[in-house]
């Protein structure tokens, strides 16, 4: 029982779990003493009741809960990096996930080289005397490649190997020190004005303006489009607010609102006395509490300064005070030890400022939100199939393979609104049947949550019995995700696919599902399954005819891999090629490939 559960609790710091009657895991917490926060939850007076004193949350959270487990660790510490990672990656219902898995770029250069260069890192680079820009949470690659353009700086790495000067140096892009055309000493002052430009990230703007009409001016449209772009790009990351930052030092603020059952985290990275950047992160949260809060600050500040990531600033402002600050900042100071971290909430002066600029922007971001990630749909959804969550971030899988061959696998993640698609996924199955390729992609999926945080939402192309396995493999991972699987229309014993006019039939946890071909949550799932379907058949094209080239006669014959894809392209099968004219061949690659065809046609005469 759950009170035997309670009591038997040690004297220790470690992580509780709390599971309802279905073993789903609800909630997951850290405690410095076990014993004393897992009881605090509880009044004892007139048997098991939650206390008075929790929250709503808390209070729903505690009536379905059964069951409670545990693990002791070492230290209050440690017990909040495996809460921190367990919530990442169980999904507990409870708990709030802020989705931000990525390590953002930093943009480096290392000054001991004779001749540096600008390059994009994610993960901490080992040297002295190194410069990090960033992090970007946004624009890094256009920023890197407008500097290089605006910079007579070595443009490539294979640059300085080479001791003859290349057409970089004909346009008037480097100075060409591998002849020794420029002194280290000259190249620094380059560096030094790009470093500058860097942190100022405008004054990039009149050369690239300068380039994109010159594009115009020779047709070159969509060269000019690439630019204009990437002024846009450059433009926005320029963030001006009301206040004079000049005189402030380099730090980080973050700020934490709650609004229309939505929870949103800003940070704002300040350098120079310019804000740098602005990450929005926006969770699901309803019945949201000051617990929420405490949560979430938490969670981002961890995320923030991961082991082994860059960063500028050790300074970090919140707009408000939050429960285990002094651990955060124990855990960040063990992370990075050779710099000292401080976590303060400042109640008036310029910082405060920022700090309110950031709370403003997170109800502005959220108002956003709701009205560009179709919200009124996805709520429709969450109640019609009686959902635990508004799927606001959903994956969808397909399986694809020719009478056996190249078998794949494919994912898709639509998230707040659009395809993510850096987060798309495929893989090579070895399985031989649909239901065990599914099985295959999904479990493979799920020993990945650790990677790319679950979303709140599977779709799968197929039935009952594809239902009945995700819920198997989920229930095996402990994550607690929705499932929805969407079964094609039988015409004729084939599977039927016409966009607006599919009868397809939607299964969950709480039957069949039959609605009409205008229904607008039919048409969204189906537009989840096409999109997953294109991606997978994409890939399975690719396979085979990866396949086809490394089994293919003219590998054999000695044509090089890129000879036999000009060769696809252009006759669209290895039957056309095998009768093709040889002139029309040496014409499409060279008349040594087509003497090679020509041999290989009379070996088999």
């Amino acid at each position: 029982m759950l009170i035997d559960e309670i009591k038997t609790l040690p004297n220790e710091p470690g992580v509780y779990q709390y599971f309802d009657s279905a073993n789903r895991l609800l909630y997951v917490g850290k405690a410095k003493i076990l014993k004393n926060r897992v009881r605090s939850y509880f009044s004892f007076s007139n048997g098991l009741l939650p206390s008075p004193k929790v929250s709503p949350r808390i209070h729903k959270m505690l009536s379905e809960t059964v069951h409670l487990e545990y693990i002791v660790t070492s230290s209050e510490a440690d017990a909040l990096i495996l809460e921190n990672s367990f919530i990442k990656q169980l999904k507990p219902k409870y708990n709030i996930l802020l989705r931000d898995d990525k390590t953002y770029p930093y943009i480096f250069i290392n000054l001991n080289d004779d001749f540096p260069r600008f390059e994009i890192t994610r993960k901490i680079v080992k040297g002295s005397n190194i410069r990090y820009f960033g992090p970007y949470f946004s624009g890094a690659r256009e920023l890197l490649d407008a500097i290089y353009l605006n910079f007579a700086l070595v443009q490539k790495k294979s640059c300085l190997k080479s001791k003859k000067a290349c057409l970089f140096y004909q346009l008037g892009r480097c100075k060409a020190p591998c002849e020794a055309k420029i002194s280290a000493s000259d190249y620094a002052l380059i560096v030094k004005e790009a470093m500058h430009a860097l942190q100022n990230p405008n004054l990039l703007i009149e050369r690239l303006s300068k380039v994109m009409l010159s594009y115009a001016q020779t047709q070159n449209y969509e060269q000019a489009a690439a630019v204009r772009d990437q002024i846009e790009t450059l433009k926005n990351m320029q963030i001006k607010v009301e206040v004079d930052l000049a005189k402030l030092e380099d730090f980080e603020a973050y700020a934490v609102v709650a609004s229309h059952s939505l929870l949103c985290a800003i940070r704002f990275s300040v350098q120079n006395g310019k804000i740098n950047g602005v990450k929005t992160s926006i969770a699901n949260a309803k019945d949201s509490d000051e617990s929420t809060i405490n949560e979430a600050y938490k969670h981002i500040i961890l995320e923030s300064f991961a082991p082994d990531q860059p960063f500028i600033s050790t300074k970090i402002y919140t707009l408000d005070e939050f429960e285990d600050t002094a651990l955060v900042e124990k855990i960040l100071n063990e992370r990075h030890s050779t710099r000292k971290f401080s976590i303060q909430t400042p109640k008036i002066g310029e910082k405060r400022k920022i700090c309110e600029i950031a709370a403003k922007n997170a109800h502005i971001s959220i108002e956003k939100y709701l009205k560009t990630t179709q919200s009124e749909l996805l709520e429709e959804i969450a109640n019609y199939f009686e959902l635990s969550t508004t799927p606001y971030v959903i994956e969808a899988f397909d399986n694809s393979h020719l009478f056996g061959e190249a078998t794949v696998g494919a994912m898709v993640r639509y998230e707040n609104g659009e395809w993510t698609k850096q987060n798309y996924r495929h893989m090579h199955l070895s399985a031989k049947n649909d239901y065990d390729q599914m099985k295959e992609s999904l479990s493979a999926r799920a020993l990945r949550f650790d990677k790319l945080s679950p979303p709140d939402l599977w779709v799968l192309d197929g039935g009952e019995a594809m239902l009945n396995l995700a819920c198997e493999i989920l229930a095996s991972s402990g994550t607690n995700i929705d499932i929805i699987a969407i079964s094609k229309e039988k015409v004729d014993a084939k599977a039927y696919r016409a966009k607006g006019s599919a009868k397809d039939k939607i299964y969950t946890l709480k039957g069949k599902f039959s609605l009409g071909t205008d229904d607008k949550k039919l048409q969204f799932f189906q537009k989840l399954r096409d999109e997953s379907h294109r991606f997978v058949i994409n890939f399975h094209r690719k396979t085979k005819q990866k396949q086809n080239m490394q089994n293919s006669k003219l590998a054999q014959a000695g044509i090089s891999a890129g000879q036999i894809v000009k060769l696809l392209n252009f006759y669209g099968s290895f039957d056309k090629i095998y009768t093709a004219n040889l002139d029309e061949i040496a014409n499409v690659t060279n008349k040594s490939v087509a003497r090679k065809i020509d041999s290989l046609r009379q070996s088999e005469t």
